[in-house]
């Protein structure tokens, strides 16, 4: 079997969640599969990092300048067509219609729109709603992802599998007081502090985070990292609105890079997620792979996530979310209980099990007795 998976996703430079997805899953399905005699052919977009992917995978660059999926890709697919086609981070180039898995991580455009532009939310909900009817399967992260799918595109709950991802495998604590201090002097920061890590955009509730950090009154700083998205100019402006003590103690770093995110999360007194909608949320996991306590929202896939291993608020609640931060700031033991649980929770998320499910849903999607879906 030929497996064509589009990896334009898996070499952007500043991963977030799906992109880390994209490459991730794609670096544990090769193995695999070619242990069963398939073979692979990755699509790119751009020119891929030298050695990234192993030399006996197929990687097929075709650069296009707009419209890369629907037109380019689609030719490609056309004329070369693997025996079924995988997008993990994208959609379905619009007129393939072989045999097809698609990943969906979210539909917070639905229960949020405004956290997106208007292009963005009219893009998303046609491309969802395209793969949801395209494919023969859907991968979703999460139960609550699954749920919204049938609920908001009435999709058919038997094509649905849920298969939760792995998180960056070398994450683990970091301990060496000199590795911490120079990652936290990189970036202005000095403990105790509290961390946020993640697209800045106001889906991730950051003004209401960073009203309850102020109404707190903890000496830690609030630390919130991560590369800007549409209206984080808002955040930032929030941030600095306040005088004396508060404002001096949120530090704003941007993108951090893989190579310091272990050092700065384990530095952390807590991670602080309360993020309005998650399909899955990987900083959480992150966080508990650190060994850091964690605080989340109760909604969405967050608590189906997080497990036994995080203190759980209600995001729309700021007195809740100011008394939280307290109680994490002064309880040496519940970060501690939190940490410990976390790591424990952490272990049910591993890319070698994503990988194997995923495979065997390819494998499904491919086999001839299934009938295509049509629009």
């Amino acid at each position: 079997m030929l497996i064509g998976i589009d990896a334009s996703r898996a070499v952007t430079g500043q991963r977030t969640g799906t992109e880390a997805y994209a490459y991730y899953l794609t670096c544990g399905l090769i193995p695999l599969a070619q242990a069963r005699g398939h073979q692979l052919r990755l699509y790119f977009n751009t020119e891929p990092p030298d050695n990234l992917f192993p030399s006996s995978v197929e990687q097929v660059v075709i650069p296009w300048p707009r419209l890369w999926t629907h037109v380019r890709l689609a030719v490609e697919l056309h004329r070369r067509p693997p025996d079924v086609f995988f997008t993990p981070a994208h959609v379905i180039p619009l007129t393939y219609r072989g045999p097809s898995v698609a990943t969906v991580h979210d539909v917070g455009f639905f229960v949020f729109p405004g956290a997106h532009t208007r292009r963005q939310v009219a893009y998303l909900r046609w491309s969802t709603g395209h793969n949801a009817r395209r494919a023969r399967y859907l991968l979703a992260d999460s139960r609550a992802t699954r749920t919204d799918l049938v609920r908001f595109y009435d999709a058919q709950p038997a094509k649905i599998v849920v298969v939760y991802p792995g998180i960056d495998p070398t994450l683990a604590p970091v301990q060496d007081p000199d590795v911490l201090q120079t990652t936290q002097r990189r970036y202005g920061i000095r403990p105790p502090y509290f961390l946020y890590i993640g697209t800045v955009q106001p889906r991730k509730n950051l003004n209401r985070l960073i009203d309850a950090y102020v109404a707190s009154e903890v000496p830690h700083q609030l630390v919130i990292a991560g590369k800007a998205g549409w209206l984080a100019q808002t955040i930032v402006e929030n941030a600095f609105t306040y005088q004396g003590q508060a404002a001096n103690n949120i530090v704003m770093p941007g993108y951090v890079p893989d190579e310091d995110k272990a050092a700065l999360i384990s530095g952390a007194e807590a991670l602080l997620y309360p993020s309005l909608y998650e399909g899955f949320g990987f900083p959480v996991l992150e966080a508990q792979a650190c060994g850091t306590a964690v605080l989340c929202a109760n909604t969405s896939s967050l608590p189906e996530i997080a497990g036994e291993g995080a203190l759980l608020v209600d995001p729309l609640d700021t007195d809740n979310l100011t008394q939280s931060i307290r109680r994490l700031a002064t309880d040496e033991d519940l970060r501690r209980t939190l940490a410990a649980q976390g790591q424990e929770n952490v272990r049910r998320f591993d890319w070698n099990t994503a990988a194997c499910q995923v495979l065997d849903v390819l494998e499904q999607a491919a086999a001839p007795n299934q009938v295509s879906p049509v629009d």
